[in-house]
């Protein structure tokens, strides 16, 4: 069994953070300031682990709200040493990187000749300032058989509706990986009974979206989850504009101004993320899908829901893509992912599977009948939207029985476990989580419950509560477990288990168990 160390509790220096942090061994400040402030309000991540290292992140921003993060134009060196303890008595690396204006003076380091499946330590230096302290873990060998997996995954974030009492649990749980699904910023206002605010009006330019995301970035728990795990980010449609498709919003009209406004939403996005350089942006493109390995017990798929997707199928003029249906929906050259990412995504299903394969990506990807009767009724965005594609993806998923497809899913702010199924009442070919959402809105009991009753292969689902989701893989099985705040108003809530399902190798299907 993995024994999972934590960084013992310092005395935290700094009044202004030291309410927020005491409970967080992750985010411990130091004396010194970056020419009489802090450089490292954003604090610390690392992404993408691989068995031999991973990209550490961090950005310059003393005043994170303002233009430029408050840095100027001046390039800054940076300092960077990762140790294999928490007081860097063992430094196994070091070195400088120079941070810039033109990316934020975002910091990102791509270590490599590290061992694998270990954690190690690091931090960044900038002239007198000092970050805080981050930890990580590489990846197991990839001949490794016997190493389990345990990993959180969540998505919706809207900063204005919640706290995230739920990722300082998630700081807390012994993970080898935290995969984000998208929705990680929201580009603007909405729901009810707002605990803080966004500050400015909609981003639609480089300033703005690097404005949103460095304030949701300040928040102490989200980076106390950053600086405990590695990540794996994807995104979804609120990182640029809701229900986009392609080069089409359905509130920016002309297509040109729309690729500009995208282009600068993938480029504040780069910037603040945990991924490598081979990732920067070219103007409105980006690649974010790619295929990560640990050891062999878990292949993650990460996929790109968003980008290629095809326009919505079934609209009149521009409205929204509402439960409805028409001849298009079921059109074969119809695609979620693009052409390119679908044929890659086969190309990999053909490789020699782990002994469990997880599918990351955006939204439900279960048919939910959102009409009672006979009468049918499917919501665009989502994958009842591009139902040949999703058939496309269940039979490559179900061509090797040995892979035990898994998939874990975000954007409905609902809890769902659900069958996979190729046909209508068929059995299982694979087996999908929700993970709810952090702080974003969901939708009640009372509409969960036609919803439940009209689709039985949703074993479950619940949208009243916000949280996250834990999946535990090993020989054994599989066995998720759904994690809710008890109030997503109070940022110091308690956190627990609401639910706990478990999948069998070689038999696709939810199996609900007690909580």
């Amino acid at each position: 069994m993995t024994t999972f160390p934590t960084l013992s509790r310092r005395r935290i220096l700094g009044s202004a953070l030291a309410a927020t942090t005491l409970g967080h061994p992750f985010l411990q400040l130091h004396a010194q300031t970056w020419r009489g402030r802090d450089p490292f309000t954003l604090g610390v991540a690392s992404g993408c682990p691989r068995p031999d290292g991973m990209v550490l992140w961090t950005r310059l921003a003393p005043d994170p709200l303002q233009p430029g993060g408050g840095m100027g134009d001046a390039p800054v060196d940076v300092a960077w040493e990762v140790a294999q303890d928490e007081r860097f008595r063992h430094v196994v690396q070091r070195g400088k990187v120079l941070a810039t204006a033109e990316l934020a003076h975002s910091v990102r380091v791509e270590l490599k000749g590290l061992a694998p499946g270990r954690f190690y330590w690091y931090r960044f230096t900038a002239d007198s300032a000092r970050s805080p302290v981050g930890r990580s873990r590489t990846a197991p060998a990839e001949d490794d058989t016997s190493t389990p997996a345990r990993f959180a995954f969540a998505s919706c974030q809207q900063y204005e509706q919640g706290f995230y009492a739920a990722y300082r649990d998630m700081a807390a749980q012994p993970l080898d990986l935290v995969v984000h699904l998208g929705d990680y910023v929201y580009e603007s206002s909405w729901g009810s009974r707002h605990v803080r605010k966004h500050v400015g009006g909609i981003p639609t330019d480089l300033p703005g979206f690097r404005s949103r995301h460095a304030l949701y970035k300040t928040d102490p728990d989200l980076q106390a989850a950053h600086a405990a795990h590695p990540w794996l980010v994807t995104w979804d449609d609120h990182e640029v504009a809701n229900d986009y498709t392609d080069d089409m919003s359905p509130v920016t009209a002309d297509p040109a101004a729309f690729l500009a406004m995208r282009a600068a939403a993938y480029q504040a996005w780069f910037e603040h993320m945990p991924v490598p350089m081979h990732m920067r942006p070219d103007g409105p493109s980006m690649t974010v899908y790619g295929r990560y390995r640990f050891g062999q017990m878990l292949d993650v798929l990460l996929m790109d829901g968003r980008q290629y997707k095809s326009h919505h199928a079934c609209l009149v003029k521009r409205n929204p893509p509402r439960a409805t249906d028409c001849p298009e929906r079921v059109a074969p050259e119809r695609s979620l992912f693009g052409k390119a990412q679908e044929a890659w995504l086969a190309r990999e299903l053909q490789q020699a599977p782990t002994r469990w394969t997880v599918v990351a990506q955006q939204t439900l990807m279960a048919e939910v009948d959102r009409k009672a009767g006979p009468e049918r009724g499917y919501w665009m965005d989502g994958w009842d939207g591009y139902a040949p594609a999703r058939g496309r993806l269940l039979d490559a998923l179900a061509a090797d029985p040995r892979r035990n497809p898994l998939v874990v899913s975000g954007d409905v702010h609902t809890f769902i476990a659900a069958d996979l199924n190729r046909e209508p009442d068929g059995k299982p070919v694979a087996t999908e989580f929700v993970g709810g959402s952090i702080s974003s809105d969901g939708p009640s009991a009372g509409a969960m419950a036609p919803l439940l009753a009209e689709n039985p292969h949703l074993r479950y689902g619940r949208g009243d509560v916000r949280g996250y989701a834990l999946m535990s893989l090993d020989a054994r099985g599989c066995t998720v477990d759904f994690r809710a705040v008890d109030d997503v108003k109070l940022a110091d809530s308690a956190v627990k288990r609401i639910a706990r399902f478990s999948v069998e190798p070689g038999a696709p299907g939810v199996h609900v168990e007690t909580t």
